[in-house]
This record gives structure tokens, C-alpha cells and sequence, in this order.
């Protein structure tokens, strides 16, 4: 009788642990860490070697052609001149006998840039176009100011990339300090004229425009100065009404103000922009697709049925748009395009946005025939960045060839230019080159960041001069159609979560301005000496005293390496990794930003591939805060006195002691992590007396800084809300796991004390117990107990267990998870009480607590080795101990509801049918309450929440990102969960009912 009994609920089992191992295989595939070797480039070395400082030419006259283009260049001479000490010359058309004359030739290049410069007694630079004549003038400023020799050759000069572009650094921004306090305003819109917009006529508050025209005639004269010739605005759709679009009043009816503002937009903002190009540079608008707004989007809902990115349908109306934008302002040479990120939090604070939309090879496709259509027909150029996101070919295509073949190959337009990040993924060191910038037949342009945003916001001295000519010249060895670079002077990240420095304006800006004009100088002869370009660019805007100039320049070919060292763990930071589903950046430890991270996630991911180099690994954060300090002391020892102002002196020194302040500060956090998982790892008391060690300079080093650059808007300390969290949560580590010991000792006690059946008060209660929790199909053989003592004990002694032990697991710090945990007990423990109502509730809350004491037992054995750390370790970094446990802890999951039916049937006598109804009521009920409460509340709410307190995704994921976006989680997801809890339950009411109905078949046959 008793196999016989026994036989289905060992099928059951044998049933469950199957579906444990399902799920566990699943989750390693989601979440299986691995990691490659990746393709680093070497550390790129510049000797420093400046040339000798040679005396400013005598200049006293110029002889220029005609035009504002070629004066604006002529005034960088004489300013050039006037720096050097000497008087300003005169300028003048046409004055002839002039100390430097400027006369255009016939050409001798293919380039209208191409100039040369001859002496005939007198200077005399010769340019085929006017183009040309401003390029040489520029290029004769730069070597006075640098000190540099004048090449009087004759021989032909002209840039090896023709197309050199910079972003609209800080124009349209403000330095509010009450916005920049926080520096947690994670907003990533890079807008220029929304300042300037008003709610109702005259639509465009003029003051503000005249004040944007200034900073952007500031960054054109600058950007012309250090040998750009392009520039890169954000607007497409505010400056667009869609007349073409049927009768010009479908898009937009007649009387929308989106009209009425548009043309006032045009007419405000189109002679600002215009003045770039009337000094010579191209004019590119940049855009994210798919651009909306309200009335756009409700009009392609009623015409094409809503955002279908394939339908030339859709694309038709936005080439209309881009027709009207190429006829309205003709100053503009194309669009570019982004299709990889967008959303609110691009937003401007208007109602303009972004989708993203664009993620497909088809609709990625659709997009550039659409508009390289309208281009061609107007003769512009369509720039598409390859930054992008999505499954498929469009996912990777930014890193991966034969993406980028699949998608882009197939289009062949001279008027297409397609532009792509230097690095193998986003601005970070250690990354490899992008190989995809060596490949493909169309014209290719190369993005590089001279305030990178990963390393302090430009706060840090960081010369990238050496690493981006080493880029360069590896492209141009590879590809003959890389033609241009575009530098970002100011973007990239948020735009007030750093120093409030704005590029021209703001700040210690200059200290990267040093990559702004390496960029440039590299983009006209990529073969420099990457020194000589950092000397030159020192000596025009720090100091020209020949030994001071040298000294900083020799600090700055050092910051790569404390830049590299100090905010990278660089055994983590050369591999190719791939966790969570996603391929995690070379920082990861420093999560976006400045947020310095307190996950086991990343934390313990970093240590398991940084284990083998792990000592190297925290001698380089020591290291790197030395090689700052030595830094500090050779610019520091340069006297003020030598520099052009005693302000970009002390800036300097202040930046040099803020960044070994921080190194020093990471440093120590760097080793206190990773000791702490070289501990959970192998539990060696060394590693925890390291452990302990370091986390007690982090502290006090954590605090320092906190305390003295908390609050400095120009060098602000970075944020370790995160770091405490999870070194809170870590300390808590060796308590827990003895903590664990005691309780599983508890539990083993009470096992042995029911399976004794030891003469005790409450002995019925322990036996009920311990026959659930191992021979759950007998539980309805023991007899109930008559004591009180029983009656009690046999619900309160789970209930205890599982509060301590779920106390234990989340260190005593999540009361979120507490409360989902403990709720769905609840709600199931209420409902099957409801349905046993009317009858003694022993069998049930025995049978639920025997579940509950084997769940428990589970849990416990994960958590006596050295605590919850040492858990979750494993199911980051252990793939057989995670898939082990997930199977068995699952498989645990699915038997409390094989054990509810067969006490529901057994003991309470409902049948087959019956119990199987009531079990699927409870359970869809559970499942209905706990996932419509975080439907309630929201589902990125409740993660975050649940997050902050388990500390087991970077925190910052919530704050910058959200978690259901970067992990690619439906916000439905809690509600389709309610809704599948409430089909369960009804589906088990039904079941239930029918129960009731008709004789349960088993019993029928029983009889029979």
C-alpha cells in the first residue's frame, strides 16, 4: 500500500527536478560568464622631444584677397603674432609689398584646401580657392603661436582627411550651478536652441538667440583656429512644417502652432548657423530616427498605421521633411543620423522626441534609400552612424564586418558618409580598434571624444593625442575611403552629472581643448609626432618658457597610464566579456561615469576574470595614483610666473591633486573588493585579513574625498552610494554565514528530533513536520495532535525558519524582498486555509512547513560556507554550482505545490480533480497579488528598490539607464504576470468546481 502510494509522488519529483534543470540551463545561458582575449592595441609612446622655440617672424603688413572668410583667418595671424609679444600687423586688400602676401594661383592640387607658402624676400602663401588661402593663413597662425618654425618650402600642403568636423560644444548651455550641485541629472539631450524657445508668438525669445549666435561664432573661430573645417548641429524636425506632405496642412493643420514656430525657428537660427559656412566651414544637422512629435505621430497612426519603420510610406513623409529643411536653410550641406538611442531622456523639454524605432536591417535600409533619395536630389550628404541597437545585423553593427556588410553593403551613394567610433564599442580604453572602420566601400568618417566622459568628464589630464594618431594611421593603412573625423569638444554623457565645464566658456576647459586640437592637427597629417602636437598645443595655452613647456608636456605623456591603471583593472579591461546577456564595458567597476559600483554582479565577475593577474591587478591602482602624484610634482614645480596665467597654473595643480586623490581613493575601494572575493572564493584568512585591511584605508580615503570635493563643481567627488551599499552588505558576509550555521543546526535538530519521535512537548507537531518534508504522500496517516502546543508549533516553527533564514540570505538589509517572500506565503497559506475551511488545518500547515524546513535546508547549505557573498559569488561566477542549485532550489519551488495537492487530497479528502483545482487557485492567486503589487507600483520602481537593498546589479542601472531597458525586461511584464496569475486561479476554480460536480474518478474506480 505504501509504494503504491508512494510511486506518483517519486514520478513528481523525478517530473520537477527535470523542470529545475530546464530552468537552470536557461538561466546559465542568460547569465554564463565568459570572457576572450581582446585585441588591445599597445599602449601607444610618444618620446618627448619638443623642437627648440624659435622667434616670431616680423610681420608688420598682410596682403589678403577680398572676402570675410579669408580676413576671419588673417586675424589668427595677427592675434598669433600679438600673443608672441610682437605688434599687430596691418591687413589690407590688395596693399601690395606686404611682409606676407596672399595670392590665389591657379590650382595645383586636387584639394581646395591645398595652399603653399614660398619665400621671395618676403612670405608669400598661394591657394587655388579661398578655402585654401584661410587653411594656410590658419596653419601659419598655429606655428607662430607654437613657436615653430614657418615652412617657406613651396611645397604643396593639404589635409590627408577632408572632412574635419567638431559637435556644437557648449553652445545653448548654461553654467547653472544649482543644476550641476547634484551631479545626478542624468539627462542625455544635447539640444542648442530649446533656451531660446517660447510657449506662444513671437515663438523665439531674441535675446537668447543673439546670445547663442555669440557662443557659436566663439566655437566656429576656434574650431577654424585649430584646423577644422565642419560642424555638427542637433535639430531636424524643429525646423520643419511638412508642407510638402499632401496640402501642407496634414501633418500639421492649419493654425498649429508646430507651424508657426518652425518658421520663426528658421528664421531666428538660420543666419546663426549660416555664418559657419560663410567662414568656410560645412554645416551638418543632427538627428535621431525616428524623429516624432505629437501631431507626427498621430498622423502617421492614421496613414500608415502607427511607427512601421519598412514602410517607404513613412519615409516619404520625413523626405518631405528633409526637402523642406535642404530648401529652408540652404546652408546646410546633410543630415546626420542616429538610430541607436533616443527617448525622454534625449528629450529637449518641448515636445520633439525620439523612438527607437530603427532597429531592423530592413528598416535600417529603408531609412538611407529613403533619404539618400531626397539628398542626391539636392545635393547634400546623409552622415548615418553606425552606433546602433537592435537584434539581428543591426545589433552589432557598429563592431561586427560582416554586419555592417549585411546591412550598409548593398548601398552605393557617393552622397552616403557613415560614421563610426574609433573604439570597438563606446569611449573606453583597453577596447580594440573597431575593425569595421577598415572595411566597406563607402565613405567613412572617425568619431573621437576629447572629453571623455568614462575618464572624470575632462576633469583628469588625459593627452589622447598618441592613441588617436595611432588609430589613424592603422585605418588609413586599411581603408582609402576614411576621408574625415569628428570630434566631440563637450558631448557624450550626461550633460550636468560632471564638472560644470563648458568648452570655450567654463571651467578648465583647456584641458581637453589638448584633444580638440590634436585631433584636428592629426586629421591634417596623421604621421606627427604626437609630442610635438601635445608641446605645440602647451605652449600656445600654458606656457611657452621652454622648460616649463616641457615639463608639463612630459606630465602629460604620463596620464595616459594613471588614466589606464587607475580607473580600469586592467586584467578585466583586455578581455572580451560577455555576462548577463550583454558584453559589459572595460570599466564596469566605475558604472557609467562616476558611479563606483557596489554589485556582486560586476564585482565578482571582475574578480573571476582578473584572478590570475589579481596581485598585478591591485598594484596598479597604487601605481597609477603614484604615477599622479608624480605628476602633480613636476607641474607643480614649474613656477606660475612661467605659465600665461597663474590661473591655468593653479587649475592645473588642482586637477593633478584631484585626480590622486581619487586614484588613491579607487585604489583602496579596488583592493577591498576584490580581496573580499578572493575570500568568498577560497575562504583564505589572508585574503580576509587583506580584506579587512584595505576596506579600512577605503574608508577613511572614501571619506576625505567625499569631504573635500564634495560640493566643488569644477572637480566633484565621485559618488560611492553604491560602493557602501554593497561593502554594508559585505561586512555582513562572515556573521552571515555563521548565522546560517546556527540555524541549519537548528533545523537539522528539529529533523532528528521528529524522525525520533523523542517523548517532547510539541514531538506531534515535529513528527508532522518531518513526514512533509520526506514523505509528504504519508502525511495524511498521522494522526492530529490534541495539545495546543502541537497546533502551534507545527505553523510558528516554519514561520520562524523561514523569516530568520530569509533574513540571513539578504543580510538583513531587504525588507522588499521580505516582504514579496513572505507575502505570496501569506496570501498561498490564506487561501488553502480558506479552502480547508471548516476543518482541522494541522495536515495543512504541516505540509506547508515541511516545504518550507526543506526549502529552507536548501538555502541554508549555499549560505553556511561564508554567507550570502559567498552565494551569490557562485551564481555569477560558478556555472555547475549555480546550474546544482538552481535545479535542486527550483525543483523545490514546483514540490510545495505537489505536496498542497496531496494533502488536499489525502488528508482533506477532495479528490483528484478538487485538489488539483485548489492547489492552481492558490498558487495563480499568489502569483496574482505579489506581481500586480509590483505592477502597482511599477516594475523599474520595484527592481530598483528591490536592487538598492540586494545590491546585486550596478545601482546606477535604475538612476541612468533604467533595468528593464538595459536588460531588455517588457515594463508589462508584472501585469502579464497578474493577468497568468488570475487565468491560473480561475482555470483552478473551475477544476475545483467540477470536482464538486462529479465523482473524482480515481474514487469512482476505487469503488468500482
Amino acid at each position: 500500500m505504501s509504494r503504491s502510494r508512494a510511486w506518483p509522488s517519486f514520478v513528481a519529483a523525478l517530473v520537477v527536478l527535470a523542470l529545475g534543470a530546464l530552468v537552470a540551463v536557461g538561466v546559465g545561458q542568460a547569465l554564463g560568464l565568459s570572457y576572450e582575449p581582446a585585441d588591445t592595441p599597445p599602449a601607444a609612446v610618444s618620446a618627448v622631444d619638443l623642437d627648440p622655440l624659435v622667434p616670431a617672424p616680423a610681420i608688420a603688413t598682410i596682403d589678403v584677397p577680398a572676402g570675410e572668410q579669408v580676413a576671419l583667418a588673417a586675424s589668427a595671424v595677427s592675434d598669433a603674432l600679438t600673443t608672441r609679444g610682437l605688434p599687430a600687423p596691418t591687413v589690407g586688400v590688395g596693399t601690395g609689398d606686404a611682409d606676407l602676401t596672399v595670392s590665389l594661383v591657379p590650382p595645383f592640387t586636387d584639394s581646395a584646401e591645398a595652399y603653399r607658402v614660398r619665400t621671395a624676400g618676403r612670405l608669400v602663401l598661394e591657394a587655388s580657392e579661398t578655402a585654401g588661402a584661410a587653411a594656410g593663413l590658419y596653419a601659419l597662425a598655429d606655428r607662430i603661436r607654437s613657436g615653430a618654425a614657418l615652412p617657406a618650402d613651396g611645397a604643396a600642403v593639404e589635409p590627408r582627411l577632408g572632412l574635419r568636423l567638431v559637435d556644437s560644444g557648449s553652445v545653448g548651455r548654461e553654467a547653472d550651478p544649482a543644476a550641476f550641485a547634484t551631479g545626478t541629472d542624468y539627462s542625455l539631450n544635447t539640444d542648442v536652441v530649446a533656451g531660446a524657445v517660447l510657449p506662444e508668438a513671437p515663438w523665439v525669445d531674441q535675446d537668447v538667440v543673439d546670445e547663442i549666435d555669440a557662443q557659436f561664432r566663439q566655437l566656429v573661430q576656434h574650431a577654424l583656429r585649430h584646423g577644422y573645417n565642419g560642424v555638427v548641429v542637433p535639430g531636424f524636425l524643429e525646423y520643419v512644417t511638412f508642407s510638402g506632405v499632401g496640402d501642407g496642412h496634414e501633418v500639421y493643420p492649419e493654425g498649429d502652432p508646430h507651424v508657426a514656430r518652425a518658421e520663426a525657428m528658421v528664421e531666428a537660427f538660420g543666419p546663426v548657423f549660416a555664418y559657419a559656412q560663410d567662414m568656410g566651414m560645412h554645416v551638418y544637422l543632427l538627428t535621431d530616427m525616428l524623429a516624432v512629435s505629437p501631431p507626427l505621430e498621430a498622423y502617421l497612426e492614421r496613414t500608415v498605421g502607427g511607427l512601421d519603420v519598412d514602410d517607404p510610406a513613412l519615409w516619404s513623409v520625413y523626405q518631405a521633411g528633409l526637402s523642406e529643411l535642404f530648401e529652408s536653410m540652404p546652408f546646410v550641406d546633410g543630415l546626420m543620423v542616429r538610430v541607436g538611442e533616443g527617448g525622454a531622456v534625449y528629450q529637449a523639454g518641448w515636445d520633439f522626441s525620439s523612438r527607437l524605432a530603427v532597429t531592423s536591417q530592413s528598416s535600417v535600409q529603408a531609412m538611407l534609400n529613403a533619404l539618400l533619395e531626397t539628398a542626391s536630389a539636392h545635393d547634400r550628404e546623409i552622415i548615418f552612424r553606425t552606433w546602433t541597437v537592435g537584434v539581428g545585423a543591426v545589433g552589432d553593427l557598429h563592431t561586427n564586418p560582416k554586419s555592417y556588410e549585411a546591412v550598409l553593403g548593398g548601398i552605393d551613394d557617393p552622397h552616403l558618409i557613415v560614421s563610426t567610433k574609433y573604439t570597438m564599442g563606446d569611449f573606453y580604453s583597453h577596447l580594440p580598434l573597431n575593425p569595421t572602420l577598415e572595411t566597406g566601400s563607402h565613405r567613412r568618417i572617425v568619431e573621437f571624444q576629447a572629453r571623455r566622459e568614462f575618464e572624470g568628464f575632462g576633469a583628469l589630464p588625459n593627452d589622447l593625442v598618441a592613441d588617436e594618431a595611432q588609430a589613424l594611421q592603422q585605418f588609413l593603412a586599411a581603408n582609402p575611403h576614411v576621408e574625415g573625423v569628428w570630434n566631440w569638444t563637450q558631448d557624450g554623457g550626461p550633460l550636468r552629472a560632471g564638472p560644470m565645464t563648458l568648452y570655450l566658456r567654463t571651467g578648465f576647459w583647456q584641458m581637453y581643448d589638448l584633444n580638440t586640437y590634436g585631433t584636428a592637427r592629426l586629421a591634417w597629417d596623421p604621421d606627427l609626432e604626437p609630442s610635438q602636437v601635445t608641446g605645440d598645443w602647451v605652449r600656445q595655452t600654458l606656457s611657452s618658457d621652454p622648460a616649463t613647456s616641457t615639463e608639463i608636456t612630459e606630465a602629460l605623456a604620463r596620464s595616459r597610464e594613471a588614466i589606464t591603471r587607475g580607473l580600469y583593472i586592467q586584467p578585466f579591461a583586455e578581455q572580451t566579456v560577455k555576462a548577463l546577456g550583454l558584453e559589459p564595458p572595460p570599466m564596469m567597476w566605475i558604472f557609467e561615469w562616476d558611479i563606483v559600483t557596489g554589485d556582486s554582479a560586476a564585482l565578482d565577475s571582475i574578480y573571476e576574470v582578473s584572478r590570475d593577474g589579481l596581485d598585478v591587478a591591485i598594484a596598479d591602482g597604487a601605481g597609477a595614483a603614484e604615477v599622479s602624484a608624480g605628476m602633480r610634482e613636476q607641474v607643480a614645480s614649474t613656477s606660475p610666473d612661467t605659465w600665461h596665467s597663474p590661473e591655468l597654473y593653479r587649475s592645473f595643480v588642482d586637477a593633478l591633486d584631484y585626480e590622486t586623490d581619487l586614484l588613491g581613493t579607487l585604489a583602496a575601494y579596488r583592493e577591498t573588493v576584490l580581496r573580499h572575493a578572493e575570500w568568498l572564493d577560497t575562504g583564505s584568512a589572508t585574503a580576509h585579513d587583506q580584506w579587512r585591511a584595505a576596506e579600512q584605508d577605503y574608508r577613511a580615503a572614501r571619506a576625505a574625498h567625499v569631504e573635500r570635493y564634495s560640493g566643488d563643481l569644477d572637480l566633484p567627488a565621485y559618488l560611492f552610494t553604491a560602493a557602501d551599499l554593497g561593502s554594508d552588505r559585505a561586512d555582513r558576509d562572515p556573521a552571515m554565514a555563521w548565522a546560517a550555521r546556527g540555524l541549519l543546526l537548528a533545523v537539522v535538530v528539529v529533523l532528528v528530533l521528529g524522525f525520533t519521535s523523542a517523548r517532547l512537548p510539541g514531538a506531534a507537531a515535529l513528527r508532522a513536520l518531518v513526514v512533509a518534508a520526506t514523505r509528504p504522500w504519508r502525511l495524511g496517516d498521522v494522526p492530529a495532535p490534541t495539545t495546543r502546543a502541537d497546533r502551534v508549533l507545527v505553523w510558528a516553527l516554519p514561520a520562524v525558519v523561514l523569516v530568520l533564514s530569509r533574513c540571513v540570505y539578504t543580510w538583513f538589509a531587504a525588507p522588499a524582498h521580505l516582504v514579496a517572500t513572505l507575502g505570496a506565503w501569506l496570501v498561498l497559506a490564506g487561501v488553502l486555509r480558506w479552502v480547508v475551511r471548516g476543518r482541522d488545518p494541522f495536515h495543512l500547515w504541516a505540509a506547508l512547513g515541511g516545504v518550507v524546513l526543506l526549502r529552507t535546508v536548501i538555502l541554508l547549505v549555499a549560505l553556511v560556507v561564508r554567507g550570502p557573498g559567498r552565494y551569490w559569488f557562485g551564481f555569477w561566477t560558478d556555472p555547475a554550482a549555480r546550474t546544482a542549485y538552481i535545479t535542486v532550489a527550483f525543483a523545490a519551488f514546483c514540490w510545495l505545490f505537489v505536496v498542497v495537492a496531496l494533502v488536499l487530497r489525502r488528508a482533506y479528502g477532495l479528490g483528484t480533480t478538487r485538489s488539483l483545482g485548489a492547489t492552481l487557485v492558490a498558487g495563480g492567486t499568489a502569483l496574482a497579488v505579489v506581481a500586480g503589487g509590483v505592477a502597482v507600483i511599477g516594475l523599474e520602481r520595484a527592481l530598483t528598490i528591490w536592487n538598492d537593498q540586494m545590491a546585486l546589479l550596478p545601482w546606477g542601472l535604475s538612476r541612468i539607464l533604467g533595468i528593464t531597458v538595459h536588460l531588455g525586461i517588457p515594463p508589462s511584464s508584472a501585469g502579464v504576470l497578474a493577468v497568468v496569475g488570475i487565468v491560473v486561479a480561475a482555470v483552478g476554480v473551475a477544476l475545483a468546481l467540477a470536482g464538486r460536480r462529479a465523482p473524482d474518478l480515481t474514487v469512482a474506480a476505487t469503488r468500482l
